[in-house]
């Protein structure tokens, strides 16, 4: 089963569906893993009941860090905020599939820290974010 995952993890990383930049958006913000330098960007377009209608992320790193914005990236199209906001870092390694290591971790919820600070409309992205 965990080698499923990987060939899933392994397909968004090489053909991202959501992987671009909206200009313009309602929400951007963007922000690196200072460990291993991954950057994720992630740009918003929301509805006037508070929903993503669209959503596209945009950065570089490893394979597990890219696989996840897009996966990510995919599943809060049509979500409200508040439904955004409750997202965590089980449902990130849902999405995934696989064990992670704590250095893993941090290139898997690097996506997730950067969606919760723009919603929030923080101006830095913080780990207290995806637990």
């Amino acid at each position: 089963m965990e080698d499923l995952y990987r060939e899933v993890i392994i397909d968004h990383y090489k053909n991202p569906q959501y992987r671009g930049k909206l200009e313009p958006h309602d929400i951007s913000f963007e922000d690196d893993n200072p460990l291993c330098g991954d950057h994720i960007r992630i740009d918003l377009r929301i509805d006037k009941d508070s929903r993503v209608n669209e959503a596209r992320f945009d950065g570089h790193g490893c394979a597990i860090s890219q696989a996840s914005a897009d996966l990510l990236t995919e599943s809060i199209i049509g979500k409200s905020l508040e439904e955004i906001k409750t997202l965590n870092k089980q449902d990130i390694l849902d999405m995934l599939g696989i064990e992670l290591g704590p250095v893993r971790l941090k290139c898997a919820l690097l996506s997730l820290k950067v969606l919760k600070a723009g919603i929030y409309g923080l101006g830095e992205a913080s780990d207290d974010l995806v637990e």
